[in-house]
């Protein structure tokens, strides 16, 4: 089983692939540090990265016909910054926009299958029209925009041969949904927008995994049940107070069949304090105390008892609120980068390379590992139901 990974910043989607059981022929990448990151990983031998073929390339400039055949998924995360609801919005007017290369990749390699993500603020109602866009440029690949034709003019071609029915070209069955990460065991509540495809020749019938994870599973554990404090050995008395939606959003006979939403404590409580242990923390890479974690109107962090909120790279600098660790005290930290690793479930034997606001960056773009190895493999039954 054999894949390409475009855009593959620290290696989160790529990863997931890999540990689903998938060959990458090619991981390309431009940034600098984050190519930096996974060649570190390299020399230290982890295994999880040490036989990627690292080529950082601008996709732009890079030829995918000689890998025609020999791919059966293409992944990647096209830059988000045009979409996020952090940026500037400028969408496909905005040059950093690479769907257009990632649509190429599949043309002229033509996968068996293909899986790309991005923000959820692509879904927003803006973009409406260039997401259906992108949707019918990945659905029919050779259709190719004419040199002076605009792209809501080629959407319409694209959207005539759809309707028409009569396509014998290259064709791609494309489904498309936003996916919660701690809905499939990642300790973040972090919503992407994924695009998966499969060529129509195969004749699968896909659909996104269902949600293993849940809130309410979590709230039963902690409130009902309370095994959640027992299992973290929280006294009573230094528990928090129940949510102000709790019971009352909560309208169960039993435990759900779920499992529990995986919570910030979840993820790091076995970790030093790097604050308070400094000399302890250093026996983790990465795990340094950074100083200055302020709250104000809009930033307070992540409590520690629920998923953390969605971690950010930001365009200038770490955002406070969202990568900071809210204590049952009321005080704030910022998140190491090895919890904001543990958070993006990535192995604790990876490092990351770079300057605190570099790799924090790195994780703020990056596909929770988890994530992508729930997706990976799902599509990996579904192409080989026999593996």
């Amino acid at each position: 089983m054999t894949s390409i990974e475009l855009f593959a910043g620290a290696g989160g989607l790529g990863m997931g692939l890999g540990k689903a059981g998938f060959h990458h022929f090619a991981v390309i990448e431009w940034d600098h540090d984050a190519c930096l990151t996974i060649r570190e990983n390299q020399k230290r031998e982890s295994e999880i990265v040490q036989h990627w073929p690292i080529v950082r390339a601008d996709v732009r400039q890079f030829s995918f016909r000689k890998l025609a055949g020999r791919v059966d998924i293409v992944s990647g995360g096209p830059p988000c910054q045009p979409f996020s609801i952090g940026g500037k919005h400028r969408g496909n007017s905005d040059d950093r926009d690479m769907f257009p290369h990632a649509i190429r990749a599949i043309r002229e390699i033509a996968p068996k299958a293909f899986i790309f993500e991005n923000v959820k603020g692509l879904t927003r109602a803006t973009f409406h029209n260039y997401v259906e866009y992108i949707k019918l440029q990945l659905t029919f690949p050779e259709l190719v925009q004419n040199p002076r034709e605009e792209w809501f003019d080629h959407l319409a071609r694209l959207e005539r041969h759809k309707t028409r029915g009569r396509y014998h070209g290259l064709r791609y069955n494309v489904i498309a949904e936003v996916l919660n990460a701690a809905n499939f065991g990642v300790p973040q509540k972090r919503e992407r927008f994924f695009i998966a495809g499969f060529r129509d020749d195969l004749g699968i019938e896909w659909n996104f995994p269902s949600a293993t994870h849940s809130r309410e599973t979590l709230l039963w554990d902690q409130w009902v049940l309370g095994d959640y404090w027992e299992r973290h050995r929280v006294a009573r008395k230094s528990r928090p107070q129940p949510p102000n939606y709790f019971p009352g959003s909560l309208r169960l006979d039993e435990r759900p069949s779920t499992k529990a939403w995986l919570t910030v404590r979840d993820a790091i409580s076995d970790l030093p304090d790097p604050e308070r242990d400094p000399h302890g923390a250093r026996d983790f890479p990465n795990h340094v105390f950074q100083p200055g974690a302020r709250q104000y109107v809009g930033h307070t962090g992540s409590p520690l008892d629920e998923p953390a909120k969605t971690l950010k790279a930001g365009d200038h600098g770490v955002p406070g609120g969202e990568n900071m660790l809210l204590k049952p005290d009321g005080r704030v930290r910022y998140f190491t980068v090895r919890e904001s690793a543990r958070l993006q479930t990535f192995p604790d034997d990876y490092i990351f390379s770079g300057s605190w606001t570099e790799t924090m960056r790195q994780l703020g773009n990056a596909v929770p590992v988890r994530l992508a190895e729930v997706i990976a493999a799902s599509i990996r039954n579904h192409l080989y139901p026999q593996s």
